[in-house]
């Protein structure tokens, strides 16, 4: 009997077809669950399509910063995702509901950079360096695949399940904030739906930042100033249904907020 396993070019196309058409089922027939290789291969597949089509990266995302979730995906690092100009919310604007299929928020810090950053070894302190300002955020997530039945291999090729992200509009220098204290508190529709604290994420924002940067280094991606870096949740993510007014506050960095708008 002659087994055949779909090609990273189909699985990158069936992806981006879910985009338009809806959830599809998980990626089992091209993707064993923790094959990261194959799974970054996909994601760089409709990296390159979209950047060919007119999108602009404008930053990464980090995800899986939690060993809890980490555990449960079956790997021991977090993962990445691209971050695009038309993925960006304007804080206190409106996410139509037809533009996301099974939507989630979590509450980040977010770190703009002021420098490229090319060392080949990278610390959290590398990071601080080159970091131009902190701000609140919040990413949307969202899963092409049904139910968010995924794997390690799945979220990945999925481009990390992102969707979209708010900034904050106080940006603040590093200088003087405390990112491993600091507490959140995430709310929806006034009522508090998850806390967490940046300790939570990777044991520091800035842990996770400087594996970001290693890793698109190793890639030859280094990451340049201007590079917007969402850093991990800082707390359980939420779903999310149509008419979800969602504000996040952080210490020492505000707070940062959108509605998720029914048929806006």
């Amino acid at each position: 009997m002659t087994i055949t396993v779909t090609s990273h070019d189909d699985l990158a196309r069936r992806l981006r077809e879910a985009y338009t058409t809806g959830a599809i089922p998980p990626l089992r027939d091209g993707l064993e669950p923790t094959d990261g290789a194959g799974a970054y291969a996909v994601q760089d597949i409709n990296t390159r399509h979209w950047v060919e089509h007119g999108r602009r990266i404008v930053g990464r995302k980090i995800g899986l910063t939690a060993k809890a979730v980490q555990a449960q995906l079956g790997v021991d690092q977090p993962d990445y995702g691209v971050l695009f100009d038309d993925m960006q919310i304007l804080d206190g604007g409106v996410l139509p509901d037809g533009k996301v299929i099974q939507p989630k928020a979590e509450a980040e810090v977010a770190l703009v950079l002021g420098k490229d950053i090319a060392k080949t070894h990278v610390t959290a302190d590398d990071i601080a360096a080159a970091t131009e300002y902190a701000v609140a955020a919040i990413e949307i997530v969202d899963s092409r695949i049904a139910d968010w039945k995924i794997t390690f291999a799945d979220t990945v090729a999925d481009n990390g399940s992102s969707a979209f992200f708010v900034l904050g509009r106080e940006k603040k220098p590093l200088d003087g904030l405390d990112l491993f204290t600091c507490g959140m508190a995430l709310e929806i529709n006034g009522q508090i739906v998850s806390v967490g604290a940046g300790a939570a994420c990777l044991g520091h924002p800035l842990n996770a930042a400087a594996w970001l940067a290693q890793v698109m280094i190793a890639n030859g991606s280094p990451l340049r100033a201007g590079d917007i870096m969402l850093t991990g949740a800082l707390g359980p993510m939420v779903t999310l249904s149509p008419g979800d007014r969602v504000k996040s506050s952080i210490g020492g960095l505000g707070s940062v907020s959108f509605t998720y708008g029914k048929g806006a």
